[in-house]
């Protein structure tokens, strides 16, 4: 059973649901491609706060994923491990090639001891990475790049995946997890395969306290605030109507355009 709860002891544990990572290392074995993070906690290089609710936080280091499997390679699966800056779990590869070793994103059924390929003329199996134009349309994909020898962007986290749809001579076109369609070049790498840990979305915080191991601060209500602070704060009892929905700056939240720019790769 990937999913596990708990006997209530606790209020804290009545509702939880974790994942069962029993099968990951959370050691990690590659040491050479992992490094420390300097936390920021939601500030820039001036340090005002221009991302709230964030700050503390547990220590993690980052795993340096190959997000760029664009030359001929063959490896083994040698580790799955837990990633915490992603949902997703990671695998170590060790390639024949050129005897060195590299992490890449783990794709759903991959199993130690499995040989994933990449180049040209890699296999159409589950974990290798080829171009577009060796995909057979309708196949799933994952880490797919937006531009040609470029590192991977698309389809990255737990359980999402795209999928072929229509190919031409110079172009494919992609429908993505949320419905969204994208055109991208025919040279762009993918890798075959849904993202693992499909279960994630599933799981439960338990408790306000897991949340500030994560890096999750508390977030106020406008309507609860004063006058001074928020722009919905103030007023004689809870007076959460009756004005419009507006930023802690005072612009509107609804009905305006989210973005300047407009990705023209975009179909709909």
């Amino acid at each position: 059973m990937k999913l596990k709860t708990f006997n209530p002891t606790t209020p804290s544990l009545r509702n939880l649901i974790q994942l069962n990572k029993t099968e990951l290392e959370k050691t990690p074995l590659l040491k050479s491609k992992i490094k420390g993070l300097k936390q920021n906690s939601g500030r820039n290089f001036n340090s005002p706060m221009t991302a709230f609710n964030k700050g503390g936080g547990h220590k993690k280091k980052y795993r340096n994923i190959n997000f760029k499997r664009t030359d001929d390679s063959i490896g083994i699966v040698i580790s799955l491990e837990y990633d915490p800056f992603r949902s997703a779990n990671i695998a170590a590869i060790y390639n024949f090639l050129t005897k060195n070793f590299f992490y890449i994103i783990a794709p759903k059924n991959l199993t130690l001891g499995d040989i994933v390929k990449s180049g040209e003329n890699a296999d159409i199996k589950n974990g290798h990475s080829l171009p577009i134009s060796k995909i057979p349309i309708g196949c799933l994909i994952h880490n797919v790049a937006l531009k040609t020898n470029s590192i991977s962007q698309i389809s990255r986290s737990a359980g999402t995946f795209s999928q072929l749809i229509e190919k031409t001579p110079k172009f494919g076109k992609i429908k993505l997890s949320s419905g969204e369609q994208r055109i991208l070049s025919i040279k762009c790498f993918a890798t075959i395969g849904i993202v693992s840990n499909e279960l994630s979305l599933l799981t439960t915080i338990g408790k306000a306290g897991r949340s500030r191991w994560l890096n999750k601060r508390p977030k106020v209500r406008g309507v609860a605030m004063n006058p001074i602070d928020h722009p919905h704060g103030g007023g004689e009892g809870k007076t959460s109507g009756g004005r419009s929905s507006v930023t802690p700056w005072g612009k509107p939240t609804k009905g305006g355009k989210t973005s300047r720019s407009k990705n023209k790769l975009k179909i709909k």
